[in-house]
C-alpha cells in the first residue's frame, strides 16, 4: 500500500456515492433506464438480456412479493440455485426491503440445506432446478420453510402443494400487490451498517458457520478489490464461480457498481465454461486454480507431442511474450525490434491461448486455494493476466495482485484498508472494515475467530516477503508433523502434483507417520488415452489403478513433479484410487477443498497399508 494515500478518506468518499447495495442498483436504473444492459444469462438455451430498467423492475416486483409473504427486516431468505439473473434479483430484492439473503451452494445435499435453513430460520426459499426442488420438498416437514419459489418452470412439481409457487406467478403477485411505495420507504431507510447476508462457510473442519456481513463490509471489499483495476462501462464480467461464494459475489457487485455488465454462467463446470467464454468474451472473470491447472496441463501435453521444430517455435514465442509482458508490467518502453518479434510470436502461438478465453481478457482473478507460480507465469507470457488474491469469507479481501504489482507464487500485496500481521506461531491475522462481526448464532466460535484486540485469525500460515507480497505456506489445521518431528505442508505437495495432466486430485498423508504418502485420483480421461496408445488392457478402473505399468508411470511423474521438495516432503509411497473425491460422499466442500479428516477416516485401511513394511 502507498502510505502517502489516505485510503480511509477515499473510502468515505466512495461510501458517499454508494453506501448500500440495494440503493446502488436503483441509482443505476435511474441513470441508464433501458439504454444499457446490466446482466445477461442463458438459463433457457439462448442469451437473454436485461437492461438496468428491466432488471430493477423485476427486483421491485420480487421485493413486493416478499413483503406480501410477510418478510420482515433482518429476516433470512434462502437462495438455492445456480448462477442466473433470478439469483441476483432475489438477492437485491432482499436488500431493498432490509431483509437478508442466504445463498446456499447449488451442489449442497438435502442434509446441508436442512442445517442452514434451520440454523437461521428460513421461511421463504428460492429453488432453481429439479434437484433443488426435490431436496427442499424432502426437508419441508423438518424445517420452518413456508414457501418454496420455483425459478425454472419446466421442472416437475406438486401443483396442489400450497407451499409451492412458480417464480413467474410470485413476481406477478408482487407486481399487483401495490406495495411499491412500501419497498421504496424501506430502501430509503436502509443504512450501510445494516446486516445484508449470511454466507455459510463450506466447512472443511466441521459444520458450516453463517458469516454475518453488512452492506459496509461488502463496500469495503469492493473498494479494496478494485482499487487498482479501472473498470469501464463497456466491460463484461463472466460470473462463473458460484454466487454463494464471497469471491464471485463481491466481484459481481463491483462490476455492477462500476456500471459494467455481468454475464452469468449457469454451471461451474470447465466444459460449460469454455463454451461460455467463447460466447461472452469476458474482460474479467473470477476463477480457481484447478481451472488453470487443467488448461495448462492440456496445452503442455499438446506441446510435448509436437515435432521438435514446432516445440522450438512455441518456446521462442513464450520467451518473447515473457520479455514484452515484463516490460509492460514494469511500465517500461518496448523496443521496435521486440514489438515486431512479439507481433510474430502472437500471430504464431500466443493468441491461440488467449482465444481459448474469448480473446478480450483484461484481468482474471484467481483464488480459493494454493496456485502454482509456474502456471500463472505461463499465462502471463501469453497475455492472460491472472491476478492471485487471498481472503476468507470472514475478512475479504486481504491481499490481491494488480497489473503492476504481481509476483508469481505469492498472493499479492495487502489491499487498501487492510492491516496484516504475522503471529508468533506464524499465523496470518488481519483487520479491516470488511471483516465480519461474527458467526450467526455461534458466540463461542465468534469469540475464537478474533484475537483479544479484535483481529481476525485466518488459520493460515504464511509470511510477508521483503517486497511486501504475502506468501501462504498452508492451513494451520492442515499442517502435519511426521513421527520424526518435521512439519509438512500438504497443499504444496498437492499443488505440484496437480500441475501434471495425469493427476485429477491428490491428498498428501503423513501425520504421525515416518514418511509422506499420497492418495492419488488419476485423470482417467488422460489415462485411458495413454492405455489406448500403449496397448494396455483393463476391464475396470479398479484393475487399471493396480496395473504395474500404470504404477510405474505415476511413480515417475510424482518424482519429476516433486523433485524440488526437501527429502522429508517427498512422496515415498502412493495409492491410485478408482473414483474421485466428491461432495456427495462428504469428501469435498462445495468449493472443492478436500476434507482431510473425512478422507483420512474413509481411506484408513488404504493409508495403513502404505505404512506396512
Amino acid at each position: 500500500m502507498n502510505k502517502s494515500i489516505d485510503y480511509e478518506k477515499e473510502f468515505q468518499d466512495f461510501l458517499a456515492k454508494d453506501d448500500h447495495l440495494g440503493k446502488m442498483v436503483h441509482k443505476r436504473a435511474e441513470k441508464f433506464g433501458n439504454s444499457k444492459v446490466a446482466v445477461r444469462h442463458k438459463a433457457f438455451g439462448q442469451w437473454e438480456e436485461f437492461t438496468w430498467g428491466k432488471f430493477v423492475d423485476i427486483i421491485d416486483h420480487c421485493a413486493m412479493g416478499l413483503l406480501e409473504y410477510g418478510v420482515k427486516e433482518r429476516e433470512f431468505v434462502g437462495i438455492f440455485s445456480n448462477n442466473r439473473v433470478e439469483w441476483a434479483v432475489a438477492d437485491y430484492a432482499c436488500f431493498s426491503i432490509k431483509a437478508c439473503s442466504v445463498p446456499i451452494y447449488q451442489s449442497n445435499s438435502a442434509e446441508e440445506l436442512k442445517y442452514i435453513v434451520n440454523d437461521c430460520g428460513i421461511r421463504i426459499l428460492f429453488v432453481e432446478k429439479q434437484d433443488h426442488y426435490d431436496k427442499a420438498i424432502k426437508i419441508l416437514p423438518e424445517t420452518s420453510v413456508e414457501k418454496v419459489i420455483i425459478i425454472d418452470h419446466r421442472i416437475n412439481y406438486d401443483k396442489n402443494n400450497s407451499k409451492v409457487i412458480l417464480y413467474k406467478d410470485f413476481l406477478a403477485m408482487g407486481s399487483k400487490s401495490g406495495r411499491k411505495e412500501e419497498v421504496y420507504k424501506l430502501l430509503e431507510s436502509g443504512k450501510t451498517d445494516d446486516l445484508s447476508t449470511l454466507i455459510y462457510t463450506s466447512g472443511t473442519t466441521g459444520e458450516p458457520k453463517g458469516v454475518m456481513l453488512t452492506h459496509k463490509n461488502w463496500l469495503a471489499m469492493l473498494f479494496a478489490t478494485g482499487y487498482y483495476i479501472p473498470i469501464i462501462e463497456s466491460d463484461v464480467n463472466l460470473a462463473f464461480l458460484p454466487l454463494a461464494h464471497v469471491f464471485e459475489r463481491a466481484w459481481s457487485y463491483f462490476i455492477l457498481c462500476c456500471n459494467a455488465r455481468v454475464d452469468y454462467c449457469h454451471e461451474a463446470k470447465p466444459e460449460v465454461l469454455m463454451q461460455f467464454l467463447q460466447e461472452s468474451k469476458p474482460h474479467y472473470m473470477c476463477s480457481v486454480p484447478r481451472l488453470w491447472e487443467k488448461v495448462y496441463a492440456k496445452v503442455m501435453d499438446g506441446v510435448s507431442q509436437m515435432p521438435p521444430k514446432k516445440q522450438k517455435i512455441f518456446n521462442w514465442a513464450l520467451e518473447v511474450g515473457k520479455e514484452a509482458a515484463y516490460l509492460k508490467k514494469e511500465q517500461k518502453p518496448v523496443s521496435f525490434g521486440l514489438k515486431f518479434k512479439h507481433k510474430v510470436a502472437d500471430k504464431l502461438i500466443l493468441h491461440k491461448v488467449r482465444d481459448l478465453f474469448g480473446g478480450r481478457n483484461k484481468v482474471y482473478n484467481c483464488g480459493g486455494s494454493a496456485f502454482s507460480g509456474e502456471i500463472s507465469e505461463f499465462f502471463f507470457k501469453c497475455g492472460v493476466l491472472l491476478l492471485q488474491g487471498y481472503g476468507m469469507t470472514e475478512c475479504f479481501v486481504i491481499t490481491v495482485s494488480n497489473p503492476t504489482r504481481n509476483k508469481f507464487g505469492t498472493c499479492g500485496p495487502v489491499v487498501p484498508l487492510m492491516k496484516v500481521r504475522i503471529s508468533e506461531e506464524g499465523e496470518i491475522q488481519a483487520t479491516s472494515p470488511s471483516q465480519t462481526q461474527g458467526y450467526w448464532n455461534k458466540p463461542e466460535l465468534t469469540k475464537n475467530l478474533f484475537t483479544e484486540d479484535g483481529w481476525v485469525r485466518t488459520g493460515d500460515i504464511g509470511h510477508i516477503d521483503e517486497e511486501g507480497y504475502l506468501v501462504i505456506t498452508d492451513r494451520l489445521k492442515d499442517m502435519f508433523k511426521t513421527s520424526g518431528g518435521k512439519y509438512v505442508a500438504p497443499q504444496q505437495i498437492e499443488t505440484l502434483l496437480k500441475e501434471d495432466i495425469f493427476f485429477e486430485q491428490a491428498a498428501a498423508i503423513g501425520d504421525g507417520k515416518n514418511f509422506v504418502s499420497a492418495l492419488i485420483v488419476p485423470s482417467f480421461e488422460q489415462l485411458e488415452l495413454y492405455c489406448q496408445k500403449h496397448g494396455i488392457k483393463y476391464s475396470s478402473r479398479e484393475e487399471l489403478v493396480k496395473n504395474p505399468e500404470i504404477m510405474k508411470l505415476y511413480r515417475e511423474r510424482i518424482d519429476a513433479r516433486t523433485e524440488s521438495l526437501g527429502q522429508v516432503e517427498k512422496v515415498k509411497r502412493f495409492t491410485l484410487l478408482p473414483q474421485e473425491f466428491s461432495q456427495e460422499n462428504g469428501e469435498l466442500t462445495p468449493t472443492f477443498k478436500i476434507k482431510r479428516k473425512v478422507i483420512s477416516e474413509r481411506y484408513k485401511d488404504t493409508i495403513n497399508s502404505m505404512y506396512r513394511d
